[in-house]
């Protein structure tokens, strides 16, 4: 039954493959599904290294390994990208689109060859395919890229490797290898554009939101390595730690984040996020809005731990409440995509960075709010977190953000992206906050058919499709930017291929109504016997919570 449902996810992602190919016929679109083709077989081959335990790292146990998926993420977004932008005479964002592309592509197919590398005895077949696109990939990078991008390419790929080797040795189980792939190539690509784009300060000019979420990423991403470097070798839960941790913050943040920004943007940036938060009376009503908004999800959170601890037996979030959340976030996100799209960029990226510096908190347990925090999130932990970080929350905001971080603003220099392609910044409202919440909560409430070799129902699925469809008809009337231009086929078509493949992807799915609750032995074998840091005592505490919420069900 896995298997099959492994195929069925693949064939989805051939559909998405070759709708791309069909809008896009050029030889970037003939060397993606090379790709496409070669990572099927390939990712056969790390499920197999998974299921007997013979990957190098340790990846979060009960999904497949997500490969294919993953590695067609970033050279369809890449090929969309630069038609598009080609298309509008946007010739910068054209060739960034090649990059993305072919950085995808080469993270792929160095992928592709570590699987070969460590599988005995060596699949000739494949070996011939991954050859076979490995040749593809080369001609059309020569006969595309400049010799600038292709450098840019090769340190991507080189920052990938560096990031993997660190970040899955210090984290875990908390990972499939196709969400590692996403994870670390958006990171990497993120943190090489943020150098190319500090070394020529002096010559590019841009908008200071476009540097605003780069500087998040790279800064947060390089505060959690320091702290993880600093607490392998202290307990992080004393006082004194605590202090260490919040003075570091605060002089990281002032001292080196602060200047970066300011040496990118010419200007103050505390001065200029003062002044671009309130510079228009809408924008204050919708932040307004939107902290009305987190107070409520806060109290939910707080009302489900009253529960809890008011009950006579364990208390767990149900789908229904968990669902919540997903409604709360598309009440904050369609204001902003109709109203002000820049100003929803903005603090999406505000949002990640205090998203992962609590996370931080928790996982380091930091006074005072560590023990806190990781007491209020047990109740809505899943089998997606069998790892050290609870990444739930964060998959959520990253899932509606990425269109808007994607396009800030429209391809085109006059009006909305045409057809379909102006539904663009709703993808994440659609697909994870209105999609994945009707299919989860009708699935789980009135759902009797089941899709083969899966726990997903047909009556989720379906209810999911219709739901989309009529979110897009109240765009339509509420949003008089966006205008279809008769692309309706092609909006079915993406909806129902989105909603099958949440049907039958295994990334993070054990099964409906169980939770996920890892020995301690599982994540915790990264530490040494002897160690007493976060490592060691953050996986105590959360053995014990995650023991107390099964033996609660």
């Amino acid at each position: 039954m896995p298997e099959k449902r492994v195929l069925v996810e693949s064939l989805v992602v051939f559909a998405v493959a070759l709708c791309v190919h069909r809008a896009v016929w050029d030889r970037f679109s003939w060397c993606a599904l090379a790709l496409a083709v070669q990572a099927f077989y390939v990712q056969f081959k790390w499920d197999h290294l998974l299921r007997l335990g013979n990957a190098v790292f340790r990846f979060r146990a009960g999904a497949n390994s997500g490969l294919l998926p993953a590695c067609m993420v970033a050279p369809l977004l890449g090929i969309v990208m630069k038609e598009r932008c080609g298309a509008a005479g946007m010739v910068y964002f054209e060739r960034l689109g090649l990059v993305v592309s072919s950085s995808g592509m080469a993270i792929a197919l160095f992928l592709s060859v570590i699987a070969l590398g460590v599988t005995k005895p060596t699949p000739t077949n494949t070996c011939v395919l991954s050859g076979v696109a490995g040749g593809l990939f080369v001609y059309t990078a020569k006969h595309s890229l400049t010799v600038s991008e292709v450098i840019e390419v090769l340190e991507v790929l080189l920052i990938f490797v560096y990031l993997s080797m660190v970040l899955l040795y210090l984290l875990p189980r908390c990972f499939t290898p196709g969400e590692a792939l996403l994870v670390l190539t958006g990171i990497s690509f993120v943190l090489n554009q943020l150098i190319k784009r500090s070394l020529n300060a002096g010559e590019s000019k841009g908008d200071p939101v476009d540097f605003f979420l780069m500087v998040v990423v790279v800064g947060v991403v390089l505060l959690g390595l320091f702290f993880a470097a600093l607490f392998f070798f202290m307990d992080s839960g004393t006082w004194v730690s605590s202090m260490f941790f919040h003075m570091m913050t605060a002089v990281l943040g002032l001292g080196v984040i602060m200047p970066w920004l300011y040496r990118l943007i010419r200007r103050n940036p505390l001065f200029w996020f003062y002044q671009f938060l309130s510079q228009t009376q809408r924008r204050v009503y919708l932040l307004s809005y939107w902290v009305l908004l987190a107070a409520s999800a806060c109290a939910v959170v707080l009302y489900q731990n009253a529960k809890r601890a008011s009950g006579s037996k364990k208390h767990q979030a149900s789908t229904v409440t968990r669902k919540y959340f997903h409604l709360i976030v598309v009440a904050t996100y369609v204001p902003g995509l109709i109203y002000d799209r820049q100003l929803l960029y903005v603090a999406s990226a505000v949002c990640l960075g205090v998203f992962i510096l609590l996370e931080y908190v928790r996982f380091f347990t930091i006074k005072p709010f560590g023990h806190w925090l990781r007491h209020l999130l047990s109740l809505f932990l899943d089998e997606r977190d069998s790892g050290p970080l609870v990444l739930t929350h964060i998959y959520l905001l990253l899932g509606m953000s990425l269109p808007v971080w994607l396009f800030p603003r429209p391809c085109a220099p006059k009006g909305a992206l045409p057809g379909a392609g102006a539904l663009a910044h709703y993808a994440g409202v659609l697909a994870v906050g209105v999609g994945d919440s009707v299919a989860s909560v009708c699935g789980s409430t009135m759902g009797e058919i089941r899709w083969p070799g899966t726990k997903k129902t047909f009556e989720g699925t379906m209810t999911a499709i219709f739901a989309q469809v009529i979110a897009v008809a109240v765009i339509l009337i509420f949003d008089p930017a966006v205008d279809l231009n008769a692309s309706y086929a092609w909006i079915l078509a993406s909806i129902t291929l989105v909603s099958l493949l949440e049907a039958y992807t295994s990334q993070g799915r054990i099964g409906k109504g169980r939770t996920w609750a890892p020995s301690r032995q599982t994540w915790c074998r990264v530490s040494s016997p002897a160690r007493s840091g976060p490592f060691a005592a953050g996986c105590r505490s959360e053995t014990l919570h995650r023991g107390e919420e099964t033996r609660g069900q």
